[in-house]
């Protein structure tokens, strides 16, 4: 049995609990990158431990990804093509949204491997929303001189709404929480 499947086995947190602590946080005035710990050992990842980052995604950004990944599809683009498929605008992609997840993990863990991540798309993102990315601690294996970690994966814009969950695992080379400057 492969480690993956030994980590599958063992409880997790709720999608609905980690949305509560999610509005919570948010509801408490999130800054642009944040670490909030629930261990009394400064800089140490323990489970329910939270690390956030805020932005908002500009049309240009939308158009590089697009540029990078090959994906013009017409709904991220034309708002014509997005009010027929049922948005107010046109929505930022999903996956662009979801990259805020491994850019939290690796910049507080580098040298991080990202194993896996699952996706669920909520709500659409435009232009100049807020959006707070927000990954937590679920599960913590140790792994010979690595661990393993299993995150909730959150999204929410501004009032809250949740736009993307999921989990993820990485591959940490320490537990250690690298403190990151507001960027």
């Amino acid at each position: 049995m492969s480690a993956l499947q030994l980590f599958d086995k063992f409880p997790e947190r709720t999608l609905a609990t980690s949305v509560i602590v999610m509005k919570r946080l948010f509801l408490n005035s999130v800054s642009p990158l944040k670490y909030c710990s629930s261990s009394t050992a400064p800089n140490v990842l323990k489970p329910g431990d939270i690390l956030n980052h805020s932005r908002i995604f500009s049309m240009s950004e939308v158009t590089e990804y697009s540029k990078l990944t090959h994906d013009y599809n017409p709904l991220h683009f034309d708002s014509e093509c997005a009010r027929n498929a049922g948005f107010t605008n046109t929505p930022i992609p999903g996956l662009l949204v979801a990259s805020l997840f491994p850019r939290i993990i690796a910049s507080h863990f580098p040298g991080a491997i990202y194993v896996k991540q699952t996706l669920e798309f909520r709500a659409p993102v435009f232009v100049g929303d807020r959006v707070i990315g927000e990954v937590q601690a679920n599960n913590i294996r140790q792994l010979k001189d690595k661990f393993m970690v299993k995150f909730a994966t959150t999204c929410l814009k501004d009032g809250g709404t949740v736009v993307t969950g999921g989990e993820a695992i990485a591959i940490l080379p320490s537990l250690s929480v690298k403190e990151v400057d507001h960027m």
